[in-house]
């Protein structure tokens, strides 16, 4: 098994040397992008080897195996330029015969005005943008060490009277250590054929020979749109507790990523534990990335800030035997783009 894990280390490390420059906005479906679960952006997204909660939907399919319970959460964020982003999802544990997960993912915003070269103030009409993606999931641990879990992914995005439509899949492997309980994970993530946007907004009417008499002025024309590729990211990181006592426990994780449309760049996490009811968690995200925009929290200054650029809390009670819900909040800085705060409510069953 661990021959397994150093051949995929090796694969991605290999694959990442063979892009030399950046790719950014070359991809479409950038909203499958945005971490998920206020807790693993709260450690600034450094969570493929944590993967210990309903949210390794997102960042590890393999860690769903290891929750032995079922769980459910619900996460709302004021994104970037007034857009709001949505999530919902839920992991069923089937004992023996492993974990299952389903989830959805909602982008929406404001309608807006229609604007053209020769109407720039609005043509009166109004359209609107979304984003969706639902997932089922499967987990299953192959030893007591190793796991793997997958996610299949259906996506669309559309934009007035223009839709695309994609699938995707995720691959996730976590495998436990014997030094002092460290975990390896590693994710690829929105793995799939490019996406195309088609519809009737792609038609126009041209004049094929403005010089000729007749009236050939409306001719039938569709415009040709470009596949796009889906934004494919490798992640392997490492999560180990830097020490626990009864009532005291911090756990440090670091990530490194390549994704298909950027440079590689490492995130880095930490997590607070008191009394295993309050949490505390700071986040380095994207050290390392070539114009980086994030900043350090309340420094207002550049990248690569010795500041975590994301802070977070959490609070967790037993409202009932057996029923554990849990309250997160994160704080994610973008420097000139400013911030994203999110809300994420888990309930353990």
């Amino acid at each position: 098994m661990k021959k397994l894990i150093f051949i995929l280390i090796a694969l991605l490390l290999s694959f990442s040397m063979s892009f030399g420059v950046s790719k950014v906005g070359t991809t479409a479906a950038q909203f499958l992008k945005i971490g998920v679960g206020s807790r693993a952006v709260g450690m600034g997204g450094a969570f493929v080897a944590v993967a210990n909660d309903v949210s390794a939907l997102y960042w590890n399919p393999a860690g769903l195996s290891r929750l032995h319970h079922n769980e459910a959460i619900l996460m709302h964020s004021e994104w970037l330029a007034d857009i709001n982003f949505d999530y919902a999802g839920i992991a069923i544990d089937m004992g023996a015969m492993g974990t299952i997960g389903v989830s959805v993912t909602s982008v929406t915003m404001g309608e807006m005005k229609v604007r053209t070269e020769l109407q720039p103030e609005g043509t009166g009409e109004l359209f609107s943008a979304s984003d969706i993606a639902g997932s089922i999931a499967y987990a299953r641990s192959l030893t007591d060490r190793f796991s793997i879990g997958f996610n299949f992914k259906y996506i669309r995005q559309n934009i007035w009277h223009m839709a695309s439509n994609g699938f995707a899949v995720d691959v996730g492997t976590l495998f436990k250590t014997q030094f002092n309980g460290m975990t390896i994970g590693m994710s690829i993530t929105n793995f799939g054929p490019k996406m195309k946007m088609a519809g009737r907004d792609a038609k126009e009417y041209i004049d094929i020979n403005p010089n000729a008499n007749g009236s050939n002025d409306q001719l039938p024309a569709q415009l040709q749109m470009d596949p796009w590729s889906l934004p494919i990211t490798f992640r392997v990181g490492v999560a180990m507790d830097a020490f626990r006592t009864e009532n005291n426990a911090l756990m440090v994780a670091v990530d490194a990523l390549h994704p298909s449309d950027n440079s590689e760049y490492v995130n880095l996490g930490m997590e607070y534990s008191f009394y295993d009811w309050g949490f505390i968690r700071l986040g380095w995200q994207a050290l390392f990335l070539d114009d980086n925009e994030r900043g350090g929290v309340f420094s207002g200054e550049g990248s690569n800030n010795v500041v975590p650029s994301n802070v977070g809390l959490g609070v967790q009670y037993e409202v009932a035997r057996g029923v554990v819900l849990k309250l997160d909040y994160a704080y994610a800085d973008f420097g000139r783009l400013q911030n994203t705060q999110r809300f994420s409510l888990s309930v353990e069953f």
